[in-house]
């Protein structure tokens, strides 16, 4: 007999069996072999102007279709590449958005910058004809750093953008915060650089296209984040195409973590050359030029203060920070370090006056965008390096400051001084669950013993918290068919189990079994709209309204079940995969009753789209003095993801979240010189991913505390942990050096980092 699906029952992922055999469908693998190659020829150049482009020779090289540049797109009035989000600065004026074209006419302003599309028979023919074009560069000078950007008399990255200044962003009371600080007892301050970021997801991007000549129709299919965003953008903003003329399709997505949300030259000008030329393309990124072509992230230098009265109370935050955007504005850019820092800054804390100041500058660097956080673990970095620095400062343990200022169940909801509000948390037991899981209380006697052994021991703490954002522009529909359950959403996974978790959902609304349930995704065409996957907000967005989606179904099915059953609507009931009369044996199931006609339910996202979980993470670390190197012994992370749907996948998301933001705590950091402008971490060579032996078994507990912004309580988690990962680590290293006077270290804390530290010391 079948077992009835449950809500947080840990059911195995769905989507492994195809993944662990090779059947997965990854954009590059189902590109068709007669598509032909497109390389796209990079500027060597972080600034310079573009003179003449000679494709004479070039273009008589054997295999080669046509080569593109940007004199061709100005002719086909090709437009920009937009964002989608904004900032005001005070005076209510938007950021400054100059022109970005898929290839830039005039000057490249970051190397990897495209000047120029090859597309030939082969990849090897495109390769040896794009030695052959003739680019005649005028190098300028670059400006790498902020500091740089906004120096006067600094070079500009766009002559249209008056001092490289995109905007000056603002959040807070000033007044409120500064008096504050005038009746603070004691000001503890911290200046961090969070260095910039890259993401090494296992399938770089790829697409590949076809054309349908009859209907003029351009068919791309390619690893993103959601179709439908992208769809919308090419074709009403840059391509100035009907959007029935154009279908997007993503299927299996080797990663994403934000960085395969936004729209991009490449994919753009696949499909716009796909039309001019009527055949096919296919492209996917090598290794070697994803750190020249993917958006970054981070990049920040900021400095805090923090006032506390003579009790220990908060009573005041200030942050002025500097974030670098790179040479053009990506999609979601604009919010990224901004509300990003401000939606998180408050903490898990009662803080009562909060202001926030950013300059945004261009710099002629790779455009930044989200990555897994998105701009809130460098804001939780610096919150939470800072409180332990007070702590010290004034005669208290870390665990003793939180203790004080931690937001009680009966606050919440809390509305933030920073201008954001807190649905629902229960930071105490949070907090106290953390410290008992991970045996504070033993933390002194293991320090002896590490000390005995002739290693430093430290332990940290990480109170941290998510917002949930993304797009919710959900339309579910759920077919009904004779023998199974077909969904369309407008999400899209990226590895995070969304065929499990949303099958899950329907399975426990309808009394069905989960393998009698597909869930569909990605296709313009077939599930016209959806915001894609950002934010951690997929299941929040998707999974409240497949459960909506599942009440229509029942009310439709029961329309079709009164005539099928000869009575009358109110009569029926619904049970377990079948419709019943009242009080009688009568029945009819979901699965006969579409057999003899087919129907279906939908619904659109009804909810808020905000959500904040929480978390208190514990990290334990050994220092060998003579190397520098860390070693992680212990970690602990306790999260209040709201309701848990699946606690098999919710345990995966958080171990992965947790490593991202180790290897960004220990080794991750891109590195330009600053004269050239030139990227020194181009490739795994260089740029330093976590490994398997970076990081420990991780203890994950959960509590949970529903969400009051949408019906089902839930809550995200993707980034939660991510953003807690930094700080917790760094913390744990910086009490293991206290003794030393070591006072703070930015990431990546290094061994060579930490051992300059010791012997400094």
């Amino acid at each position: 007999m079948y077992a009835p699906i449950t809500l947080g029952q840990p059911i195995l992922r769905r989507e492994d069996q195809r993944f662990l055999t090779g059947r997965g469908r990854y954009a590059d693998d189902t590109a068709p072999r007669e598509a032909l190659a497109v390389l796209f020829v990079r500027s060597p150049h972080a600034h310079a102007r573009l003179g003449g482009i000679d494709k004479t020779d070039a273009l008589a090289a054997p295999g080669v279709v046509a080569i593109y540049t940007a004199q061709d797109l100005v002719a086909d009035k090709v437009g920009h590449l937009p964002t989608v989000s904004e900032i005001k600065d005070e005076a209510g004026n938007r950021h400054r958005e100059p022109l970005h074209l898929p290839m830039p006419p005039d000057k490249v302003r970051h190397v990897g910058d495209i000047v120029a599309m090859v597309v030939a028979g082969t990849l090897d023919q495109a390769r040896d004809a794009a030695e052959l074009i003739d680019i005649d560069y005028e190098t300028l000078p670059a400006v790498v750093t902020v500091a740089q950007a906004l120096a006067d008399g600094a070079a500009l990255v766009h002559d249209d953008v008056p001092d490289n200044l995109m905007c000056h962003w603002a959040k807070g009371d000033k007044a409120a915060t500064d008096a504050a600080f005038l009746r603070a007892a004691h000001v503890a301050s911290l200046s961090i650089r969070s260095p910039r970021q890259i993401v090494h997801y296992m399938e770089t991007r790829a697409a590949w296209s076809s054309y349908e000549p009859g209907d003029d129709v351009v068919t791309m299919t390619f690893s993103s984040q959601g179709v439908q965003i992208p769809h919308r953008l090419m074709c009403e903003r840059v391509l100035n195409i009907p959007k029935e003329k154009l279908r997007l399709i993503t299927e299996d997505v080797g990663g994403g973590f934000g960085p395969k949300y936004p729209i991009y030259a490449e994919p753009t000008l696949i499909a716009w050359a796909t039309r001019k030329l009527g055949r096919g393309l296919r492209w996917t990124c090598e290794r070697g030029e994803l750190a020249l072509s993917d958006s970054h992230a981070r990049d920040l230098v900021a400095h805090a203060e923090l006032a506390l009265d003579a009790s220990g109370a908060f009573i005041g935050l200030r942050v002025k920070a500097e974030a670098n955007y790179g040479a053009y504005l990506s999609m979601f850019a604009p919010t990224i370090p901004t509300t990003g820092l401000a939606k998180v800054i408050s903490g898990l804390y009662r803080i009562p006056a909060i202001r926030v100041d950013f300059d945004c500058a261009f710099t002629n660097t790779v455009p930044v965008d989200a990555i897994r956080g998105a701009g809130k673990p460098e804001a939780l970095f610096l919150l939470e390096r800072l409180i332990d620095i007070a702590a010290r400062e004034t005669g208290r343990t870390p665990a003793e400051l939180r203790r004080r200022n931690l937001l009680r169940p009966d606050e919440m909801p809390y509305a933030a001084a920073s201008g954001y509000t807190y649905d629902a948390a229960d930071c105490v037991r949070l907090f106290e669950t953390a410290l008992t899981t991970a045996d504070e209380p033993g933390f002194a006697a293991r320090r002896a013993a590490s000390e005995a052994r002739g290693r430093r021991r430290g332990l940290g703490l990480a109170c941290h918290l998510h917002g949930t954002g993304g797009i919710a522009d959900e339309h579910v529909v759920v077919q009904v068919g004779p023998d199974r359950l077909v969904a369309a959403v407008g999400t899209q996974s990226q590895g995070q189990g969304h065929e499990t978790v949303f099958a899950q959902i329907l399975a426990a609304s309808l009394g069905v079994p989960v393998e009698r349930i597909d869930i569909r995704q990605g296709d313009t065409r077939t599930i016209p709209r959806g915001g894609g996957t950002g934010g951690s907000s997929s299941t929040i967005i998707s999974g409240t309204t497949i459960r909506r989606a599942a009440d229509v179904v029942i009310e439709r099915g029961r329309d079709l079940a009164a005539e099928h059953l000869e009575t009358a609507p109110a009569d029926i009931a619904y049970r377990n995969g079948a419709f019943e009369v009242v009080g009688t044996d009568r029945k009819v199931g979901l699965f006969e009753l579409a057999a003899a006609k087919p129907f279906s339910g939908d619904a659109l996202f009804g909810d808020k789209i905000e959500s904040f979980p929480t978390g208190v993470m514990v990290c334990e670390v050994e220092v060998d003095p003579e190397t520098g190197e860390v070693r992680i012994d212990r970690l602990t992370e306790v999260a209040d993801c709201g309701v848990v749907v699946n606690p098999r996948l919710l345990a995966g998301q958080i171990h992965g979240g947790i490593a991202h933001g180790l290897g960004n705590a220990l080794s991750e950091q891109a590195i330009y010189d600053e004269e050239t402008g030139q990227l020194l971490t181009g490739t795994l060579m260089d740029y330093a991913l976590p490994r398997a032996d970076d990081v420990p078994d991780f203890t994950v507990e959960t509590i949970v505390t529903p969400s009051p912004n949408n019906f089902m309580g839930i809550k995200g988690v993707g980034e939660l942990p991510t953003n807690g990962a930094p700080a917790a680590l760094a913390n744990a290293v910086l009490d293991a050096l206290a003794p030393l006077g070591v006072r703070h270290l930015d990431m990546p804390l290094t061994a060579h980092k930490v051992w300059q530290a010791i012997h400094r010391s």
